[in-house]
């Protein structure tokens, strides 16, 4: 590989650097860097990052290849800043076999815009009645360490122990979709003022918070990590701190979507703002940003979920939930944290590199800007500013509730082991 400068980026947003890469390999960070037959990037000020880490992609393939397959969602997360993603296990088949999990992570490494790393189902087609090859999954090529059932909740109290038992001998970590069932059976959107109103089966937030308490005590029992996705209420934020402040080993995410946008939108009834969970209220999304500031939550994970356009474009109580998000995760994040003054640079780094490779155990990612280190870098231009166009998206899906709505930063490179898979905002 040729060697590659990148010259005056803003290092985790500090003071403009020039970082030299040469081959897979991070050479030299300094000022004043040159080198012979080097390619220049003209930085000028724009932010470097490390490249991004999602603990939480579907990327739908096997089975929904008419949603996405593992090619178009890694082009998606290259274009978003990513590096690696993690893929979760609700494919067709399920991703709860050594077979299945190391197909997925074949055709990741088929792919080249970014790592895959399989997420292994905890139970048997997602069933919820018995556990999955759990031991096997990690034995394979694809070494999988996260193990989640998302899209459904582990609801039973004693296979989620026996889960947290098996995971602990070899250092995994269970990734709860915490909804208890039963309280959200017909549910369409968050339970309160708005719901009522629409006249919309309530959703409401003791779903979500009495799963994670059960949760983060059956992991103190046991000893073992569990992981929280997609924490959407002001009450689970208490429950994590509450946990944290006994030491039990608990981490927790957050979804961009989760960060900006509120129940209030369900009132236009368009299914884009669909999701599981729920949008919430302003007091929760309020509370969401101070926890990510503070550390109560500990990473941001999209939960990209991409749906044709016919499983969207519905009447509302037919229309699938989720949202794309690889694609706009960094704006969302600008917007809601950077520029609120809740979070730096460094702050971002943190939470959407540093941290989900370490809850992950993923080698090679979430690593310092640092001579020595892997070249998975990312460089944002945070004084940009567009309306999203979900038209010129990578995603096979165009499910995203941005379409229209004004966003800062643009991602102009992204290098994957010092191979551009991004140059000038445009898929290499």
């Amino acid at each position: 590989m040729s060697k590659i400068l990148i010259r005056g980026a803003k290092v985790l947003g500090g003071e403009p650097q020039d970082v030299l890469i040469d081959g897979e390999t991070i050479a030299e960070v300094g000022t004043g860097l040159s080198a012979e037959d080097a390619q220049v990037i003209e930085a000028d000020g724009k932010i470097l990052l490390p490249g991004l880490v999602d603990l939480h992609t579907h990327l739908r393939e096997p089975g929904r290849e008419d949603s996405e397959t593992v090619l178009t969602g890694t082009r998606a997360a290259a274009s978003g800043g990513y590096t690696a993603v993690f893929a979760m296990a609700n494919t067709f088949p399920v991703a709860d076999t050594a077979g299945v999990v190391e197909q997925v992570w074949r055709l990741g490494k088929e792919s080249g815009y970014c790592d895959v790393q399989p997420i292994g189902a905890v139970t048997v087609g997602l069933e919820g009645k018995q556990l999955s090859e759990l031991g096997a999954m990690h034995d394979s090529a694809a070494g999988v360490t996260v193990f989640s059932d998302d899209g459904k909740c582990v609801d039973d109290a004693v296979i989620m122990r026996r889960a947290l038992e098996y995971v602990k001998a070899f250092g995994g970590v269970v990734a709860q979709h915490a909804q208890e069932p039963r309280l959200t059976e017909g549910a369409q959107m968050n339970e309160g003022i708005v719901s009522a109103e629409l006249g919309l089966g309530g959703w409401p937030a003791v779903a979500e918070e009495s799963i994670i308490a059960r949760d983060v005590l059956l992991a103190e029992h046991v000893g073992s990590r569990v992981h929280i996705c997609h924490l959407s209420t002001a009450g689970s934020v208490e429950i994590v701190r509450w946990a944290k402040s006994r030491g039990i080993d608990v981490t927790a995410e957050v979804t961009p979507h989760h960060l900006l946008l509120t129940d209030e939108l369900v009132r236009s009834y368009n299914p884009v703002y669909k999701v599981n969970p729920p949008l919430r209220t302003e007091r929760d999304v309020l509370a969401l940003r101070e926890a990510l500031a503070d550390g109560t939550i500990d990473i941001v994970a999209t939960d990209h979920a991409p749906h044709p356009h016919e499983d969207k474009d519905c009447e509302w109580a037919a229309a699938a939930m989720g949202m794309v998000g690889l694609e706009t995760a960094l704006s969302v994040v600008q917007q809601t944290m950077v520029e609120t003054g809740l979070l730096d640079w460094a702050g971002v780094a943190e939470r959407m590199s540093f941290k989900p490779a370490r809850i992950g155990s993923l080698d090679g990612h979430g690593r310092p800007i640092a001579a020595g280190e892997p070249a998975n870098l990312t460089l944002v231009d945070s004084a940009y500013r567009g309306v999203v166009d979900p038209a010129g998206f990578a995603s096979r899906s165009r499910n995203t509730p941005y379409e229209g709505r004004e966003l800062p930063g643009r991602v102009t490179h992204t290098f994957l082991r010092g191979r551009a898979t991004v140059v000038d905002g445009n898929l290499a």
